[in-house]
């Protein structure tokens, strides 16, 4: 059987082990976009920038979610995904919308304990409790975001969604 640290991408590792060692202050989830800094501050200046088209990249490797589905995710049309890879720049709107989806990703790393691909399971897999919509898709608002988010906590907790 192979062990679920071995199938980890650096930065689920990085995520995974503050989770574990209880260092969850500031913005610990950016670990996914290949992030080290976590303080508000420096976050909030990055979404104002808008990310680089290479962080995308690092977290869709590190989600493993597929191209389109993530490009559904942020609410970011194909086309315009395209256009964002040729400048090499997001929008701060649609930045912001991808550190959104980052947290969601990272509770439901933590949820499953550090196993991304159960985590990318559960995100993409119908939710009763969501009426019947993907986590994933729920959570492409601020309100849904924080639900799923919600869910988590009572699943974590083992009460009854």
């Amino acid at each position: 059987m192979v062990d679920i640290a071995e199938k980890m991408t650096a930065d689920v590792a990085e995520l995974w082990n503050r989770v574990k060692s209880g260092q969850r202050e500031g913005h610990y989830y950016v670990a996914l976009f290949g992030m080290r800094r976590y303080d508000p501050v420096h976050l909030v200046d990055q979404i104002q920038r808008g990310f680089t088209y290479a962080v995308f990249e690092r977290f869709q490797r590190n989600t493993e979610l597929p191209y389109r589905l993530l490009a559904q995710s942020i609410e970011i049309p194909e086309r315009t995904l395209a256009r964002r890879k040729e400048s090499g720049r997001f929008e701060p709107d649609e930045t912001d919308r991808l550190v959104r989806l980052s947290r969601v990703f990272a509770r439901a790393i933590e949820l499953f304990e550090g196993n991304a691909e159960s985590a990318r399971e559960w995100l993409t897999s119908p939710a009763r409790a969501l009426g019947g919509r993907t986590p994933l898709a729920f959570a492409s608002t601020d309100v849904g975001a924080i639900e799923v988010e919600n869910l988590i906590g009572r699943l974590e907790y083992g009460i009854p969604t």
